[in-house]
């Protein structure tokens, strides 16, 4: 009789199984860990994206503020300059109107301002209308051209007075060449008279008394 011992394969079978049951156990394990990794990742990258929407959203939020306020301000501005047109034009009339009334008011006392000066220049013992500071630096750098008081204006007359334009042009006789020149020297020392300028003179005989006078004309710009 022959005999077969199978107790030492049944014990090398169960062996085998448990080791097989261990090793699935291990891997399943390790499975698990790793879904929870990839669990973990993924759950954090929607927090970043979250917090990344959420900022650029407040971000986009303070861009349309800023342009509603903007908006709002380029409105109010429209509404002011809306009749900017019509208040330059009543501008424009009020300072043509003003400019219009300064001229007037020029031509009517201007000329009487120069009728006057030119008296006081032709007065005995007067003068131009001049500053005092720039006399007395005259009479220091220049004495001959400060006007002569002892001047005899009795010398000298006008026998006509022109304006145009604000420019003077005015003519007489004279005794001699002096008195010209002093009539001269006060014209160009005054305030009201600038850019004098002598024309040319002739000789001519008084009808009357029959003495040799000195016919001058001169022309100036008027300043008032």
């Amino acid at each position: 009789m022959i005999r077969i011992n199978l107790m030492p394969q049944k014990r090398t079978t169960m062996r085998r199984r448990g080791e097989a049951g261990s090793a699935e156990a291990s891997a399943g394990g390790e499975s698990q860990a790793w879904l929870a990794f990839v669990l973990a990742a993924v759950l954090l990258e929607v927090i970043v994206l979250l917090f990344v929407y959420k900022t650029k959203q407040d971000q986009l939020t303070q861009v349309r503020k800023h342009n509603q306020e903007l908006t709002a301000n380029v409105d109010a501005i429209k509404r002011e300059i809306s009749n900017h047109a019509e208040i330059k034009a009543q501008l424009k009339e009020l300072r043509d109107r003003e400019e219009a009334i300064q001229k007037l008011q020029s031509a009517r006392t201007g000329p009487t301002a120069t009728m006057l000066e030119l008296s006081r220049i032709m007065t005995q013992g007067r003068g131009p209308t001049v500053d005092r500071d720039k006399l007395e630096q005259l009479k220091r750098d220049n004495p001959t051209a400060v006007p002569n008081a002892n001047w005899d204006s009795r010398r000298l007359w006008l026998s006509n007075y022109k304006e145009n334009d604000r420019t003077m042009r005015v003519s007489g006789m004279a005794r001699d060449g002096e008195d010209v020149s002093e009539f001269l020297r006060r014209l160009s020392l005054s305030d009201y008279f600038y850019e004098v300028r002598l024309l040319p003179a002739t000789k001519a005989v008084d009808p009357v008394t029959k003495l040799e006078l000195l016919k001058f004309e001169m022309s100036a710009k008027v300043r008032y």
